[in-house]
């Protein structure tokens, strides 16, 4: 092994420990208020990771509303007007509220550095527009695939093992309406799995994706890499199912945060192909190139297997 090789190998291995915990994950942070009686709330933020989350987030409380640690009173206009979140966007990347009112409804809703605010009514009924959610949605799906380590070098993975030719647009395409289909299917609830066995499913996929680019034999993933892009992309679509739910969906508007969400994955996927068909032409004038790709290869496939390692000793756990 080259000296390339074994720096790529030991930069992979020292950065691992940091990417398994957070391969697609996202920052969220969950504030919850129950109405105990009318205009008044029991209010709460969920546990932080490191700290509480009080010390990054501060609610912004509708006019006319006033909070002490735990209870926000609100008088007989109730709950309405903008509710606003700052520091949103800098330690967390997005604020879910869930508001369970006095009639038994709950309602989910989602602030982001692009959209901090929600306009609320005093009652269940969810008024917000369609615009609103999709612009907030389509956001969190580009946040979260950009994010998520192992989605992205899954999809790099594809473009080392076809390269920049025809063949690589039915592979995305494949990919794209794999992980839709299963986004879909488990965030209707139609199909749920646990996400332990998903999340090592999809290092493994990383793992057979980077050990196929490196060789040239004449295997099925080179002869048909639609196909094994839509296997596993059925299984990653789970994946983004699993931060969906996290995050939650509006009731009103399900269908289109749903759709949303998924258009922005694409969005960021398709960002990451430009960069990488932006790198691949500059890398096309240095005659070093191969055995540079041979590394990233490596050092992509050391991760990956670093990953499954955990995840699979998760599962048996």
């Amino acid at each position: 092994m080259s000296r390339l090789l074994k720096w790529l190998f030991a930069l992979a291995m020292a950065l691992s420990g940091v990417g398994v915990a957070h391969a697609h994950e996202m920052s969220m942070a969950e504030m919850q208020l129950r109405e105990t009686q009318r205009g008044e709330f029991l209010w709460q933020w969920g546990a932080g990771e490191k700290r509480p989350i009080s010390q990054d987030l501060t609610p912004v409380w509708p006019q006319g509303c006033a909070a002490d640690a735990t209870v926000l009173r609100c008088g007989e206009r109730g709950l309405a007007g903008t509710l606003s979140v700052k520091g949103v966007g800098e330690r967390y990347s997005a604020a879910v509220v869930r508001v369970f009112w006095l009639d038994g409804q709950t309602r989910v809703y989602t602030l982001t550095q692009a959209q901090p605010s929600v306009q609320l009514y005093g009652t269940a009924d969810d008024t917000r527009g369609m615009g609103e959610i999709a612009s907030a949605y389509a956001l969190l799906g580009v946040e979260h695939i950009l994010g998520g380590i192992d989605h992205l070098l899954f999809v790099v993975g594809l473009l080392f093992l076809v390269g920049f030719r025809r063949q690589l647009l039915w592979t995305i395409t494949a990919f794209t309406a794999a992980h839709s289909l299963t986004l879909a299917s488990s965030a209707l609830g139609w199909l749920s799995l646990r996400s332990a066995p998903v999340e090592a499913t999809i290092a493994l996929s990383i793992v057979l994706v980077a050990g196929e680019a490196l060789h040239r034999r004449d295997t099925a993933a080179r002869r048909w890499p639609a196909l094994v892009a839509f296997l596993f992309g059925l299984v990653h679509g789970l994946g983004f199912a699993g931060a969906l739910q996290e995050i939650g969906l509006p009731e009103n508007h399900l269908l289109i945060a749903l759709l949303t969400f998924n258009i922005g994955v694409e969005l960021g996927q398709l960002m990451t192909v430009g960069v990488c068909w932006c790198l691949w032409r500059l890398a096309a004038r240095w005659p070093a190139a191969q055995r540079l790709r041979t590394g990233l290869l490596y050092a992509i496939g050391s991760v990956a297997a670093y990953w499954s390692w955990l995840r699979i000793a998760a599962v048996l756990a």
